[in-house]
């Protein structure tokens, strides 16, 4: 890991990266699971780290909806205790390429936060993700960001997931009790062929996984989109055979 990625781990603090569960046996977490490589890779993390994993995916409005499916499939492959998708139509609100069908899916690299960035997406899954774990017992939350995100996306930073565990504890009856929620994003100091082969380590199959902007209804990528070229140079990168299927 390179000392850039090392200085990005410091700075997010021990409940916002791996490794920090100390208990030998397993407790519960909710994981956000939006079908794609990176959350598959955060719940098999979690699943390595002893924890009971309840798989969260929801369905927002979005124009890849494929990776709904995706997600069903990952989370029976890496043994869930459950899955569950929950529904919040951010296309109703528009702004994104992924939600609003006015707007292109970028197709070459850009600078700035991308149009591909959705309004508020992050904080309304953990959101759903924290009162689902409220319910559950649970107090560790996962998702899959990563370096790569927050260089463009605002609610992918490590700064983001702190305010959340601050949140989490000042608007729910369990943290004004007591409880103490973690956020954990185990892949956010790692670049894509660290994630893949993070992944492959733990037996991921990345053929279930739909990470496109813009797939067919079968769910085979376009190849185009800026999701499609990061993922392939992270297989690339990581010496692996990229098993996506592609249109």
């Amino acid at each position: 890991m390179s000392p850039e990625n090392e200085a990005h781990r410091g700075r997010v603090g021990v409940s916002a990266s791996a490794g920090t569960s100390t208990s030998t046996s397993a407790k519960k977490a909710v994981v956000l699971t939006s079908g794609g490589l990176d959350s598959a890779t955060a719940l098999a993390l979690a699943r390595a780290e002893g924890f009971e994993c309840y798989a969260l995916s929801v369905e927002y409005g979005q124009r890849h909806r494929a990776e709904l499916a995706a997600a069903a499939r990952i989370a029976t492959a890496l043994g869930a205790r459950e899955h569950r998708v929950m529904s919040v139509d951010l296309a109703r609100i528009g702004g994104s390429a992924l939600t609003d069908p006015n707007i292109r899916v970028p197709e070459q690299p850009s600078t700035g936060i991308p149009v591909t960035y959705v309004p508020a997406r992050n904080t309304i899954m953990l959101t759903l993700a924290l009162a689902w774990a409220e319910v559950l017992e649970a107090r560790d939350l996962f998702i899959g960001v990563h370096t790569l995100d927050y260089s463009g996306y605002p609610d992918c930073r490590p700064e983001f997931l702190r305010s959340f565990e601050t949140l989490a504890r000042l608007a729910t009856k369990a943290g004004v009790e007591g409880a103490q929620f973690h956020v954990h994003a185990p892949l956010i100091a790692m670049n894509k062929a660290q994630i893949i082969r993070a992944g492959m380590g733990l037996g991921v199959d990345y053929g279930l996984t739909v990470s496109c902007y813009q797939p067919d209804a079968d769910g085979r990528a376009c190849g185009r989109c800026d999701a499609c070229r990061l993922r392939r140079q992270g297989f690339v990168a990581a010496g692996v055979a990229d098993p996506t299927r592609y249109q």
